[in-house]
Order: C-alpha cells, then structure tokens, then sequence
C-alpha cells in the first residue's frame, strides 16, 4: 500500500476542482451536482460546501444509484433520482475514473431524467485505462496504474494504491 494524497491535500484539490467549476460555469442558479453513489457523493456535498463558501449560494446535490444502468449488471430493482435535469448544467461527480463504464451508466441514467443543457464530470483519480472514450473535465490528479492496482478512497482519511495481491 502506498499513500496518494493525505486528508489534507485532498481537501486542498476538492478546493482546487471547486475554483475551476467556478471558473468555467457563471451562472449557478441552473447547476446541479450528481454524486456517483458511494464515494462520488461526500465528494459532491465537499463541493457543494465550497460554492457555498466561496459563493454564497447553494447548489443542489443528488445521489444516483447507476446499478440499473450498468451494461455489467442485471439488476432488476434500484432506487430511480425524482428530479428533472432539464436545461440544467450536471457535475456528475465521483472519486475514481478508470474503464468509463460508470460514467456511462451514469451519463444514462441522467439523460432519463430530462436533458441537461451540459454534463461535465469531476473526478478526484483518474487512473486510465479506459475502455470508452471519457475524459474527466476536472481531475483531482493524473495517476497511471498497473491494472492490478485498485485507488481506495477513505474521506476523512485519504487516498490509497493498493496491489490487488494485498489484503
């Protein structure tokens, strides 16, 4: 196992990843983050914290359950979002980028519940390898992995390389 980034400097790029949606979105009254269920949303709530500091105002943040979208899973019941994303610019927001198929699931899953004017994606690794053609529009940090190497991330803690050997 080795350290990527402290509690600390993960903090400081979810900060960083702030200024820049800031920079690249000026009108906040039509955006809305979407939070990857599970680690994409205490990212999403560090943002929406942020705008509110930085900003002064409050941007809504959804958890979305992409498990019914995936093309890995059969899933015959999850929990639907009851929003409508119309005409609104999306930060889908998660910890890790890797393959794409996530993203995918989740892009589909947003434009089901109406069709936002933009859908930008935040990411705190990532750590290629893809098989789709996704970019994050805002990385926390570049870190090329071996395939047999997982990226925890541990809010309140930080962020691990693992070897898949280790336990």
């Amino acid at each position: 196992m080795r350290v990527l980034f402290d509690n600390d400097k993960m903090i400081r790029t979810v900060r960083r990843i702030t200024h820049e949606i800031l920079e690249r979105n000026t009108d906040l009254q039509d955006l809305v983050l979407i939070g990857i269920l599970k680690n994409g949303v205490p990212m999403a709530n560090m943002i929406q914290t942020n705008i509110e500091n930085f900003e002064g105002v409050t941007v809504p943040v959804y958890e979305l359950d992409i498990s019914g979208y995936r093309d890995d899973l059969e899933i015959e019941s999850f929990e639907k979002l009851d929003v409508n994303l119309s005409s609104k610019t999306v930060i889908v927001v998660d910890d890790v980028l890797f393959t794409g198929r996530t993203v995918r699931a989740c892009m589909d899953a947003v434009i089901d519940l109406g069709r936002p004017s933009k859908i930008q994606l935040a990411v705190l690794v990532d750590r290629g390898h893809r098989e789709l053609p996704i970019r994050a529009d805002y990385v926390g940090k570049n870190v090329p992995t071996n395939i047999n190497e997982r990226i925890d991330v541990k809010f309140g803690e930080g962020i691990y390389i693992y070897n898949n050997e280790e336990s």
